[in-house]
């Protein structure tokens, strides 16, 4: 069972998030959203922000997937729940141990994906996309076939 958390794969991603003083509210506007590249756990070509909290430490956080058209994240899955939302383009999700567009649901700007703990799903860009994700830390991420762990091949 190889599972890998996302600890060492974020310092440099957080690093502007944990600047800000998370002891109170505070807002971003999409203007200020700092991108970097997707973790290595992710395949490449992503760009990832975190608005809130720290995804590699116990605890809520809320990122943001940049992903191009055709992008694909096979079939996963995460110890907590998550909640993934469609901020900005297309994205087909769907329920399984591989990938299969064609039984994907296809959800646009609103649309919304209430994901339990442990349950192997996928996801793709139909066009450039923006997801957020909201979940609990520290984040992890298990693909159905090891095969397909885009971190194995770094």
């Amino acid at each position: 069972m190889h599972q890998i958390t996302l600890a060492s794969a974020l310092v440099l991603v957080i690093a502007p998030a944990s600047a800000q003083d998370h002891t109170g509210a505070h807002a971003t506007a999409a203007a200020q959203v700092i991108w970097g590249p997707a973790p290595p756990v992710l395949p490449k070509g992503a760009q990832f922000a975190v608005l809130a909290g720290d995804p590699s430490k116990a605890g809520p956080f809320t990122i943001r997937l940049k992903m191009p058209a055709g992008y694909k994240v096979p079939a996963h899955s995460h110890p907590t729940a998550e909640e993934v939302t469609v901020i900005s383009g297309e994205c087909g999700f769907g329920m399984g141990d591989k990938l299969y567009e064609t039984k994907a649901q296809r959800l646009a700007a609103g649309g919304f994906v209430d994901l339990p703990p442990n349950m192997n799903h996928f996801a793709f860009a139909g066009t450039d996309a923006i997801v957020q994700i909201n979940s609990e830390g520290p984040f992890a991420i298990k693909y159905a076939d090891p095969a397909e762990d885009p971190s194995r091949s770094q």
